[in-house]
């Protein structure tokens, strides 16, 4: 074994009798229709016992998985990458996607104005049109105002994330996996478990009001300092309400550490510390107001307490998993240092009691201000925002297949939904707590199945452990 810094040890070895297992000669199922996934056991939804959601940080589709072979990647031409989005600079060449190499990647601005610029009413062709220098003027380069220029044009492929492209060719790739929301981090938050971003003037869910833009500028800051009281500043309701009222356990795992972006939206800010008794665009849930009514504020933890869990196999029926800002993959953390981290959560559940009965879906909160060429689909005021990678690992995963349905983020709801609470939704005319939000989102015509990413008439699949793998001890 060896140590990286203080906090991360690697762990396991590759296991070659997994490999065998979940490698055949051909090792691809990326011609099932979704008709005929769908025909395949979809009862066997509550075959999953427990669902994992691991969600990184401000990676664009084409960006680590634009070069994937039979994915929608980046348009070739001769084996050259054919977009070239013109530059700002007047009188400059446009700028073609191009290998990044650097485990270092400087993201671009990532705001609701800055999605609206890049998708440029679908032509894809805005992002150098973006504060070209900004970087010059934040001291804080993790703010979603920061970055730009020609290197969010970059994209890397198996030879920095290898693991990623490994968990893809073994299990499903998602092609079409849209962010919630056109906005930064902690919108995309709120979404991840709530399906909505909103600000409240009082206690009264009805006096919500959809925010998308800056919506940190709403919110009490005073909420987000060690030691302090936490005042509910979110009225609406959320995933947990449900969960709680049927008896379903959740955690939402928190790593100790830094948060990127300034709380209060401003441009510059200290780093502010993350963990689970202070609320931040990372860790939302401690501000909803049904997660204090309910008493589940003990169920919001340490990550510590993820890797005894699924040691232990007594993971909950839902779990949540966001990092601190070094393994986040959020500019500037480092590539590899997010994709070591992220195998060890997998890991960890591969070799625990749990694995037979575990869903694992692996997303990336927003684009990054990272190219990407494919428009996203409008579905109301918020989103959907530009395509994020999407993964799913499961021993009822199949093998090597590419979804290309139309998804969002919205998807893992509405699949936590349909196999523990009998197709409930967040509904403000059903669930007993009114509010304003113009639509249930599980329930769109546009949002594909993740149900069509399973065989649940297969035997599970043995554990899939991958080497390099990284678990954190804390700080």
């Amino acid at each position: 074994m060896r140590t990286v810094g203080r906090r991360l040890t690697v762990i396991g070895a590759l296991s070659a009798v997994a490999l065998a297992a979940c490698f055949t000669p051909n090792g691809s199922e990326r011609g099932t229709t979704a008709s005929a996934q769908a025909a395949t056991g979809s009862s066997g939804i509550h075959k999953i016992k427990h669902v994992v959601i691991i969600m990184q940080e401000n990676r664009s589709f084409d960006h680590y998985f634009g070069t994937y072979p039979g994915a929608d990647g980046i348009p070739m031409r001769d084996g050259h990458p054919e977009p070239c989005v013109p530059d700002v600079q007047p009188g400059s060449p446009c700028v073609r996607p191009f290998h990044a190499t650097s485990m270092v990647d400087r993201g671009g601005p990532h705001g609701a104005v800055d999605a609206s610029k890049d998708i440029d009413g679908g032509k894809m062709d805005g992002w150098l049109f973006l504060h070209p220098h900004q970087a010059a003027t934040c001291a804080n380069p993790t703010n979603p105002a920061c970055g730009g220029g020609a290197a969010v044009m970059g994209y890397h492929d198996e030879h920095e994330i290898p693991n990623y492209w490994n968990y893809a060719r073994t299990f499903v790739l998602q092609d079409h996996m849209f962010q919630s929301d056109a906005s930064w981090s902690f919108p995309q938050h709120l979404y991840m478990v709530s399906e909505w971003s909103a600000v409240c003037d009082t206690p009264d869910p009805m006096s919500c009001q959809a925010a998308i833009n800056n919506v940190g500028k709403a919110v009490n800051t005073h909420a987000f300092l060690d030691g302090k009281p936490i005042p509910a500043q979110f009225q609406w309701t959320d995933l947990t309400y449900l969960l709680h009222r049927n008896h379903v356990s959740w955690a939402y795992y928190i790593m100790d550490g830094n948060e990127p972006d300034c709380a209060d939206g401003e441009m510059n800010c200290p780093p502010r510390h993350l963990g689970p008794t202070t609320p931040g665009i990372w860790n939302v849930l401690p501000g909803f107001a049904t997660v204090q009514q309910d008493g589940e504020m003990k169920n919001v933890q340490s990550l510590r307490n993820f890797y005894t869990a699924a040691h232990n196999g007594t993971l909950p029926a839902v779990s949540w998993i966001c990092p601190a800002l070094k393994y986040s993959e959020h500019p500037p953390a480092r590539v590899d240092d997010g994709q070591a981290y992220v195998t060890g959560l997998i890991d960890s559940i591969a070799q625990g009691p749990d694995w037979n009965s575990t869903a694992i879906f692996l997303s990336w909160d927003d684009w990054g201000g990272f190219y990407d060429h494919v428009p996203p689909p409008r579905v109301d005021d918020q989103g959907y925002g530009i395509r994020v990678p999407g993964l799913v690992i499961s021993p009822y995963a199949r093998r090597g297949y590419i979804d290309h349905q139309v998804l969002s983020q919205d998807a893992y709801v509405k699949f936590i939904e349909d196999d523990f609470l009998g197709g409930a939704r967040i509904d403000p005319k059903t669930d007993g707590r009114p509010d304003r939000r113009p639509n249930v989102r599980e329930t769109l015509p546009q949002l594909g199945n993740l149900v069509s990413d399973f065989n649940f008439n297969q035997t599970p699949r043995p554990p899939f452990v991958l080497p390099n793998a990284m678990i954190w001890k804390g700080p």
